[in-house]
């Protein structure tokens, strides 16, 4: 894919239909929660019988459409649909243990928040970005991996595109890639709120957030959801008959094909969990995580009980690549991470 289109400005996209909601009820704190969308279309095949961790899969409580982070939370719902959505490109790191990608670039411009949009704008140009990590990783064969994640809501600063944190399962030569997390990116979601995302790549080449291929099955939750802040999710992806299944919470979200591959990845030879914030300069004054150090408080966000299906025993190499980002290794599986970056 050429840098061309991977850089299309925040007005390109790829339109996503989503089906209109009623009301049910009103909770607490604003949030309401709605019954799922009409019926998206059936997928040809279908998902294993259990989620990665074991359980078998059950309807996510669902929040209204355009519903905070905040009201999720007080309400204790799942997700929301936000109250737009699109696949869109947009800067997109990539980490493994034998090498990072670094910087890129980019002619998207980082849009600023509502209250400063008016009073300034860029004119698009080429922009360097670069990325900061918080990691752990290993070479492991697999059908796939899953993890518990805090849910954090860090500020993103005007000049800066995006907080995330997520789970990849890679080939052993990590050219080929799925992940799933999330993210506050205001480029890719109109907003500053965390939101469920899927991202994959093709022979080391990106793709585009929550679509180009993506077949979404869940009738309740899908790529672009508003998520609950300040709480623990569990991610997973799954290898299962001719796919990479995506796992949110309580229900199977939707998957990948291996024909994008043409069928060459089965199977992983490397699983990363990491945070990483895209920025504008190398000491960004966007948060990670919680934005609490890792290093140094208990509180900071966690990527926990990482655990991978069919596969080795679980010994993670933890490190940062960044200056501003603390990490600390509780155990082979468990780590802290983040922090409020260099401002």
């Amino acid at each position: 894919m050429s840098k061309s289109r991977r850089g299309l400005s925040a007005a390109a996209l790829i339109a996503v239909v989503v089906g209109s909601v009623g009301l049910v009820s009103t909770l607490d704190a604003g949030a309401e929660q709605t019954p799922a969308p009409a019926p998206v279309e059936q997928p040809e095949i279908s998902p294993p019988p259990r989620l990665p961790w074991g359980s078998k899969p059950s309807a996510i409580q669902r929040g209204a459409a355009g519903s905070s982070s905040q009201m999720l939370k007080s309400a204790g719902l799942d997700a929301a649909p936000p109250d737009r959505s699109g696949a869109r490109y947009a800067p997109k790191g990539r980490t493994s243990r034998t090498g990072d990608l670094r910087s890129a670039t980019t002619d998207v411009i980082p849009p600023k928040p509502p209250a400063l949009a008016a009073s300034s704008a860029l004119a698009a140009s080429s922009q360097n970005v670069l990325f900061h990590y918080n990691a752990g990783s290993q070479a492991a064969v697999t059908d796939g991996a899953y993890a518990n994640f805090t849910i954090g809501k860090p500020t993103l600063a005007t000049s800066d595109y995006h907080s995330l944190a997520e789970l990849a399962v890679q080939s052993a030569d990590t050219g080929q890639v799925v992940e799933v997390g999330w993210t506050v990116d205001r480029v890719v979601n109109g907003d500053s709120e965390p939101h469920l995302f899927v991202f994959h790549w093709v022979n080391g080449q990106p793709t585009c957030y929550n679509a180009c291929g993506f077949v979404r099955y869940s009738q309740a939750v899908g790529p672009g959801d508003t998520l609950p802040q300040d709480t623990a999710k569990k991610l997973g992806i799954q290898y299962y008959d001719g796919a990479w299944w995506i796992a949110y919470d309580t229900e199977w979200v939707g998957y990948y094909p291996a024909s994008l591959w043409s069928g060459g990845f089965t199977e992983t030879g490397m699983i990363q969990v990491f945070g990483e914030v895209a920025a504008s300069s190398a000491g960004p004054c966007t948060e990670m995580g919680n934005g609490k150090s890792g290093g140094g408080d208990s509180a900071a966000a966690r990527i926990s009980s990482v655990t991978y299906l069919n596969g080795p025993t679980v010994d993670l190499y933890v490190r940062s690549t960044s200056d501003h980002y603390d990490v600390a290794r509780l155990t082979g599986r468990t780590f802290r991470y983040g922090g409020p970056g260099a401002c």
